[in-house]
């Protein structure tokens, strides 16, 4: 399947910020898949595809419908997120099961993040809308840019500064829960999360420390 972009209906410079804005949002992907509890990273990545998505449709001009545009996303990551999901529940093992879950988790949702906003931004690009799209053909090529991005993430956690790391300690403590309670904070304001998503993640992660 051919996957490149076509220049018909967009420009060069929305194509290019519409690269940056994938590249950011599968780099905090990532970093949300090591979020140390179980299904909760799962929650973060899902926000965070929304709100790519939301900016896309910004560049490109397209109105995105809060409803329609989560509907859309689930549809299409439905079978990928149960996937990193499966591997998110290998947090709850004790020892090392948040390392190895985390990056793996970590792996899965920059992959799927990058097949996710590359393939809406083909469709974009081309003139598209969130309500003239081929669901089934917008599935398959996520499923093609997904294996892809497998590849390609890997690459950019070698590179990107303050990528998760392979080496992270696995311990829920209240220096990390503070450290990610300030990145959840930062996402509500950005509009990535809502409230009630915050208000969700914020109890979830006290829930883990120790009494």
């Amino acid at each position: 399947m051919n996957t490149d972009i076509p220049e018909v209906m967009s420009t060069p410079s929305q194509n290019q910020h519409a690269e940056t804005i994938i590249r950011n949002h599968v780099v905090m992907s990532m970093g949300a898949g090591v979020i140390p509890i179980m299904l909760v990273d799962i929650v973060a990545v899902t926000a965070l595809q929304v709100d790519m998505v939301r900016q896309l449709c910004k560049v490109y001009e397209i109105d995105f419908e809060e409803t329609r545009g989560k509907a859309l996303i689930t549809s299409i990551t439905a079978s990928t997120i149960a996937r990193a999901g499966a591997r998110s529940l290998v947090k709850a093992l004790p020892g090392i099961g948040w390392m190895i879950g985390g990056v793996t988790v970590s792996l899965f949702a920059g992959a799927s993040t990058y097949g996710l906003g590359k393939a809406f931004q083909k469709h974009l690009a081309a003139g598209g809308t969130l309500f003239n799209l081929d669901v089934s053909a917008l599935k398959q090529s996520y499923r093609d840019l997904f294996e892809k991005g497998k590849d390609i993430v890997k690459d950019w956690k070698k590179n990107e500064e303050g990528s998760p790391s392979d080496e992270m300690v696995p311990d829920v403590n209240a220096t990390d829960a503070t450290d990610r309670m300030r990145e959840l904070a930062d996402w509500r304001e950005k509009g990535i999360l809502t409230e009630e998503e915050f208000q969700r993640l914020k109890k979830a992660l006290l829930d883990q420390l120790p009494v």
